[in-house]
């Protein structure tokens, strides 16, 4: 990964510079690893509970009567 380094008048690395394709493959990969913390947390919440569809369908129908 080439970068480049923004520094202050002291030398201290303020901000950096990529190029935009491995901006974009960071961003990716970040949103990847969201979408894995998403399904684990979602795997650790699950009580088991299930419905059908078609249930689903009839309680929805109800509620907005």
């Amino acid at each position: 990964m080439k970068k480049q380094f923004i520094t202050d008048s002291l030398g201290q690395k303020m901000a950096v510079i990529l190029p935009i394709k491995d901006y974009q493959k960071m961003l990716d990969s970040l949103e990847d690893l969201a979408d894995v913390h998403l399904y684990d947390q979602a795997k650790k919440d699950d009580d088991g509970s299930r419905i059908s569809f078609d249930s689903y369908l009839k309680n929805r129908k109800i509620k907005s009567a």
